[in-house]
């Protein structure tokens, strides 16, 4: 039966000469993506400035892409793989740049939460269409191990050029300006990509339930929409509501899709505890480092008074050991084991969010430093394999819906982390002690005190802004070993979940 499947394997890949240069424009799409996640955060303090969001709304402008996001993902990929993949790729880079427009120019928090959120719906089309046409584009296990860690690269380096092109930007112009950076790489996507990538399709999709697109989008966003309500406001009744609703929806939407011939997602798939382990991986281990990306901007620039170029300077640390961890993870995991690598990543990533708890205004470049590099070490490891495992458990028909829910996961993780640990951080920061004068919009959000400080006399401002970088760095400080401690939990759990796991072989 092997010595059969070799021939076509082979005859496959030779039919593919131009797959490399495919995949140089797929990586496009997960730079544009990257990138547009990392300047926020960096944007953030002038945001504050200019709109003068209330916390809650910041944290909104700050989540509510993963909220959309996660709720149309599977939705999203199982479109591609009924009307074609690089259809859907390239109309949503082309409204995504549309869309970066709209949040270069937005003019109150209402209208950036808005243009967050359509962000959010162009987004869902990217990231799943990217990974299933690797997935059918790679038919040699090695090379598609070889293109996920390229395609996982990518992201890294765009959590780099994100900040470093964002802050040269912010110093030079308004903060819109991050967001423009979109648009020459959705044009070269869009012009490169109509002539490059091939189209493929699920050959017999059936149809696009959109009974099912509803209740996993209501499911997805009431659930997490709970979640941010109780870890802000505790147990309100909305919370409750939201999160009978988002139970209900999401158990709709498992029954329907197990009694369809022909589902938007096949969760049999879950069965299979590779896959469902790799899932499970990524989204408790964005969630425990979500905090830390949210936040770690914000600690640069208005605690540590870096420059905003500096700022993304000095998280390139992490992005440098996501590469270069990504392009040799698939080689480690075949040496090793697959439990060996993602777990081994992930505590090394725990470990680093452990020493973050000790940071403080005055601490030194080289400890943050040496703390991001080895975060983008461990999670450039274990995201990598994790990808690689999830691909190679489906079909290549499946590989849109499959890529979804790899990606469904991601975004999930980063709207609770936002939402629980943002929460805590904002929560400890809105207490800190003040002096007589102090303007309540200073207890928002450290950028807003910042710009209290300019219209209060000089000692008060100091004593003020004292007590809010403190309040935030300890907040910080709680943010980060909690996610230490869900880093650590998940490296154990990847350990048993999936022993036995092997990567693909060549034939």
């Amino acid at each position: 039966m092997t010595s059969a499947l070799q021939p076509a394997v082979a005859t496959e890949t030779e039919k593919r000469p131009g797959r490399w240069l495919a995949l140089c424009v797929l990586v496009l799409a997960v730079l544009l993506v990257a990138v547009d996640a990392t300047v926020l955060g960096l944007a953030t303090p002038y945001i504050s400035e200019d709109l003068r969001p209330t916390g809650t709304q910041l944290l909104w402008i700050g989540d509510v892409y993963s909220f959309v996001i996660a709720g149309l993902l599977v939705s999203m990929g199982s479109l591609g793989d009924r009307i074609g993949r690089k259809r859907i790729l390239l109309g949503g880079a082309t409204v995504f740049g549309a869309i970066s427009v709209l949040n270069a120019y937005a003019t109150t928090p209402g209208m950036m939460i808005a243009a967050r959120a359509l962000l959010g719906v162009a987004g869902a089309t990217l990231m799943p269409a990217t990974l299933a046409l690797i997935r059918n584009l790679f038919h040699d296990p090695r090379e598609r191990s070889l293109a996920v860690g390229i395609w996982g690269a990518t992201a890294s380096a765009g959590t780099a050029v994100g900040p470093i092109a964002g802050g040269f930007l912010l110093e030079h112009f308004w903060w819109g300006s991050v967001f423009l950076i979109n648009l020459p790489v959705m044009a070269v996507l869009v012009l490169v990509g109509v002539r490059t990538l091939p189209e493929s399709r699920n050959p017999d999709p059936g149809p696009w339930d959109l009974v099912s697109v509803v209740l996993s989008l209501v499911g997805m966003v009431s659930v997490v929409y709970a979640v941010k309500e109780a870890a802000t406001h505790g147990l309100t009744g909305a919370a409750a509501a939201a999160a009978l609703l988002g139970t209900a929806a999401l158990y709709g939407f498992v029954r329907r899709q197990l009694a369809m011939p022909k589902p938007l997602l096949d969760m049999r798939l879950f069965r299979r505890r590779g896959f469902g382990g790799a899932v499970l991986a990524d989204l408790l281990t964005v969630l425990g480092m979500s905090g830390l990306v949210f936040f770690l901007s914000q600690f640069l620039q208005l605690v540590q008074g870096r420059r905003p170029f500096e700022a993304g300077l000095a998280e390139l640390p992490a992005a440098v050991g996501a590469v270069a961890a990504g392009l040799v993870a698939g080689r480690a995991a075949r040496r090793h084991s697959v439990r060996a690598v993602v777990s081994g990543g992930l505590a090394a990533v725990g470990v680093a969010l452990a020493a973050l708890t000790m940071i403080s205004q005055s601490t030194g470049y080289p400890v943050l430093g040496a703390a991001l590099l080895v975060v983008g070490i461990g999670a450039g490891l274990s995201f990598t394999v994790t990808a690689d495992v999830i691909l190679s458990s489906v079909p290549k028909d499946q590989a849109g819906a499959a890529s979804a829910v790899s990606e469904t996961a991601y975004e999930l993780g980063a709207a609770l982390g936002i939402a629980l640990l943002g929460s805590i951080v904002m929560g400890v920061y809105r207490d800190f002690a003040a002096p007589t004068g102090t303007p309540a919009a200073a207890h928002e959000s450290l950028g807003a005190a910042v710009e209290a400080a300019k219209t209060m006399p000089a000692h008060p401002a100091a004593e003020m802004l004292t007590a809010a970088r403190d309040s935030f760095t300890h907040g910080l400080h709680l943010a980060s070993g909690a996610g230490a401690a869900v880093l650590l939990a998940t490296a154990v759990a990847a350990w048993f979940l999936l022993r036995n796991q092997r990567l693909e072989s060549a034939p």
